[in-house]
């Protein structure tokens, strides 16, 4: 059947080839990961004492000046999840009606909401435009449709950088101003550059383009530095087919076949085209209200002295191996590996073996202590090349075998994606990322379109699988530089008021 379709009607970069090999995954499935014990403070996670966090900061603030650094913000995303319960009652609302001020369809989401309007930045405009159109009682229903609906603020449709999330005294900022500010103090070069790039979609480009025009200027005068901004989207040849739950192709409304974007993994094809010597890779939602001193700031600037003091090392390992080394030397750098870079191979590897091991890409990745949020932490795994340490997700994990559930509820840390790469090599040259994630680690999961079920496929998640072959080094963060906005009413909490 897929064989007869136009391939001109594919995304483009997808072929016959590509297309079989994804309806085949459907068939057999990936693998789960083999998760061997969580990591741990002193067992794969390290605590920094204060001494250490004073010396990798000023590594960084010396060392890191001549250094190219990139701000990575995945930035795609709408914000209709932030939404979900407004838009619940809403739907309650059209389906029975009722009075114009009967509380009683209100979901617990737009009870809260409700219940503290005045708090949230965009109130004053939302209110403004309720007085515009002659509401001048704050009725659900009016008010809750005027701050998601395109005739309002269109927040139900707006990528979650556009909306409004923080009040200061001289105005309110959306998450895109918080991180040109973060960009501004952590991420600027000896020229006084900091460069921010965000992944967004074709949808919102013009959107992000006038929201900058209107702000950039303020944040680079208040800083004294020069914002270098850039865009991508995601790459239409990283789309998947969708299937029905018999593995069959799914088809849109015009008969052809139905694609899907393949998760955060695809962002992988943009971080690689990124040319820098430190990646900072942050969530557009993680911020938190500009404060000094910010131990957001001051960790990111620890995680990148921890990065820059690895690299050095792997970077001098590398030089020895090359010229000449005695045994002792390669039981001891044998030995180094296992305890500082997150791979054992179980036994010493050869000098031909180490060296192509050392040659990769690495990644220093912030930790939080386990508070019980969705989402992904840190393992040690199993592969047939011996034990790494890897960001791994719930989706990776076979919940059936009691073992693997255990070891998966022990986890004590919790991943927020504060990621610090160095994606060159010991020569200056960039890596191809592409040639170090492990393709085996995508997933697929059940969602529904209208009334249908299908069956969809991630590529393997942008530090998950597709950053599998790195080397990976954890370091515990106060739980203080994690504050992501998942729900409306997460603006309420101190990180946001």
């Amino acid at each position: 059947m897929v064989q007869t379709d136009k391939e001109q009607r594919w995304p483009q970069g997808i072929n016959a080839s590509l297309l079989a090999q994804q309806l085949k995954q459907f068939q057999k499935g990936f693998p789960f990961a083999k998760l061997i014990k969580p990591a741990k403070i002193s067992e794969g996670i390290i605590r920094l004492t204060a001494t250490q966090k004073k010396e990798l900061r000023a590594l960084y603030e010396q060392r890191g000046k001549a250094k190219k650094k990139v701000k990575f913000t995945p930035a795609s995303g709408a914000a209709t999840r932030m939404f979900k319960g407004l838009f619940e009652y809403l739907s309650e609302v059209n389906q029975y009606g009722g009075k114009e001020k009967d509380r009683h369809l209100l979901t617990d989401q737009a009870a809260q909401f409700l219940n503290h309007l005045s708090q949230f930045p965009f109130y004053k405009t939302l209110k403004a435009g309720l007085i515009e159109k002659g509401i001048f009682e704050e009725v659900p229903k009016e008010v809750i449709r005027e701050l998601l609906q395109e005739k309002g603020l269109n927040y139900g449709q707006l990528p979650k950088g556009l909306i409004k999330f923080h009040a200061y005294p001289e105005g309110v900022r959306t998450p895109v101003e918080e991180h040109l500010v973060e960009g501004c103090l952590y991420a600027a070069d000896d020229q006084g550059r900091a460069h921010i790039h965000f992944t967004i979609s074709a949808h919102h480009r013009d959107a992000f383009d006038r929201h900058l025009k209107e702000v950039r200027w303020l944040y680079e005068k208040k800083y004294g530095k020069t914002l270098e901004i850039t865009f991508s989207e995601q790459k239409a040849s990283t789309d998947t087919i969708a299937v029905d739950l018999k593995n069959e192709p799914i088809r849109a409304d015009d008969g052809s076949l139905f694609f899907r974007p393949a998760g955060h993994g695809a962002l992988l094809e943009n971080l690689n085209e990124i040319d820098a010597d430190l990646i900072f890779i942050k969530n557009i939602d993680n911020i938190s209200i500009d404060r000094y001193p910010s131990e957001t700031i001051e960790y990111k600037k620890i995680l990148g002295g921890k990065l820059l003091e690895v690299q050095a090392k792997v970077f001098s390992v590398i030089q020895e191996l090359e010229a000449t080394c005695s045994e002792q030397r390669m039981i001891e750098m044998n030995q180094w590996v296992r305890n500082e870079l997150g791979f054992d191979s179980f036994v010493d590897l050869n000098i031909v073996d180490l060296l192509d091991h050392l040659k990769r890409p690495i990644r220093v990745c912030g930790m939080v202590k386990n508070e019980g949020e969705p989402g992904g932490g840190p393992f040690w795994t199993a592969t047939d090349q011996g034990r790494s340490l890897q960001i791994v997700e719930g989706a990776q994990v076979n919940f059936r075998e009691t073992e693997q559930k255990q070891i998966f509820e022990k986890a004590t840390h919790f991943n927020p994606v504060d990621i610090v790469c160095g994606v060159k090599n010991h020569k200056n040259e960039k890596f191809d990322l592409l040639k170090f994630r492990d393709l085996s680690a995508g997933i697929i999961t059940q969602k529904a379109q209208g009334a249908r079920d299908l069956k969809v496929q991630e590529l393997p998640g942008l530090w998950n699988g597709a950053m599998a072959y790195w080397h990976t080094i954890f370091v515990e963060v106060p739980l203080s530089t994690f504050n992501p906005v998942k729900t409306i009413n997460d603006l309420l909490k101190p990180a946001h008021q």
